[in-house]
């Protein structure tokens, strides 16, 4: 059983991993398509602020991807075995043709998938599961709403100064934000991963009393999902920061602020939601304060089919895997 759960945490550990590689395009787009960073440097500022996350900010996020999406009674290290098997063999696909997807969608399109093959529909936790569904069309918009209100209030305030003097205060602006939007992006996405850790050593009796997040499991995500940044997936990079629309600085810190927002409250009221939506909504939402047209809307459909194809392919990989291991180890 021992060889099993090392076994699993380490696969879990490359989700992880990929999860920070495919989602540094949501941390560095706008700070490399502005020029304000060169790529290397922004991936490395994306990597700092991702790992801060670390120290104070709650496991909420964790608790709920650990105990509310399926019931914590039927988990198992072959159930999560299933529904890792999904999210990263999705993930990589993506990663690899460029596409942002909602890394976050993949595992619990996976870990839902391996439980309902498992023990049929009522193994979700409806509530859980709800809340993340509502979110995949909230987390978008409000990440546009955000991002068009704080560009028209930044066109607003500052209709009357230089552009070249807007654009040398927003370049150090977008710092600041970028690095916030890095934070949040931490704060959410590692903590799905530590949710997946922990479920599966509470399940297995390897974590003793009641269910918490052990500080050995905070800082190994943390700092896996820093290092996944750190390689940058550049094609998820050139999608979201170069083709979507064209970012000024101004444009860039609106948007990552927005983005920023977003997380913040989300990741504080332990709800999982997607850092790719939120990004690419808030984009999308500075980018139309100028016209629709500046929103290359072609590019935006790719991004949206695959966030729609993820929770239905990986929670289908999830339970044709569970079935798998079920007929070849489980029964044998």
């Amino acid at each position: 059983m021992l060889t099993l759960v090392i076994a699993v945490i380490a696969l879990a550990l490359l989700f992880d991993f990929l999860n920070g590689m495919n989602d540094a395009a949501n941390s560095i787009a706008t700070v490399v398509s502005t020029g304000v960073l060169s790529p290397k440097l922004a991936v490395a500022w994306a990597a700092m602020f991702n790992f801060i996350a670390a120290f104070g900010f709650g496991v909420k996020v964790a608790t709920t991807v650990g105990r509310g999406i399926v019931h914590i009674d039927i988990v198992d290290p072959w159930l999560i075995l299933a529904a890792l098997v999904g999210a990263v063999a999705w993930t990589h696909l993506c990663t690899r043709m460029g596409l942002p997807i909602s890394v976050s969608h993949a595992l619990i399109g996976g870990l839902a998938g391996a439980g309902v093959a498992k023990a049929g529909w009522n193994a979700l936790v409806v509530s859980g599961v709800v809340k993340v569904a509502a979110f995949i069309v909230l987390s978008p918009l409000i990440g546009m709403v955000l991002g068009f209100v704080l560009m028209v209030a930044v066109y607003w305030i500052f209709q009357r100064t230089r552009v070249q003097s807007v654009d040398r205060m927003f370049r150090i602006g977008q710092l600041v934000s970028s690095g916030a939007y890095s934070l949040g992006h931490g704060l959410n996405d590692a903590q799905k991963t530590m949710g997946i850790i922990t479920v599966l050593l509470f399940s297995t009796g390897y974590l003793k009393g009641e269910f918490h997040v052990p500080i050995w499991v905070i800082l190994t995500c943390y700092s896996v999902i820093s290092l996944g940044t750190l390689t940058g997936g550049w094609r998820v990079v050139h999608t979201m920061g170069v083709r979507l629309t064209k970012l000024r600085p101004v444009n860039g810190f609106c948007a990552e602020t927005a983005g920023a927002i977003s997380l913040f409250i989300a990741s504080f009221a332990g709800i999982p939601v997607s850092t790719t939506h939120t990004i690419a909504g808030s984009i999308a939402g500075v980018g139309s304060t100028t016209r629709l047209s500046a929103v290359r809307w072609g590019v935006a459909s790719r991004i949206v089919w695959a966030w729609v194809l993820t929770l239905p392919t990986t929670a289908l990989v999830g339970a044709g895997v569970w079935w798998i291991i079920h007929e070849l180890v489980i029964t044998i």
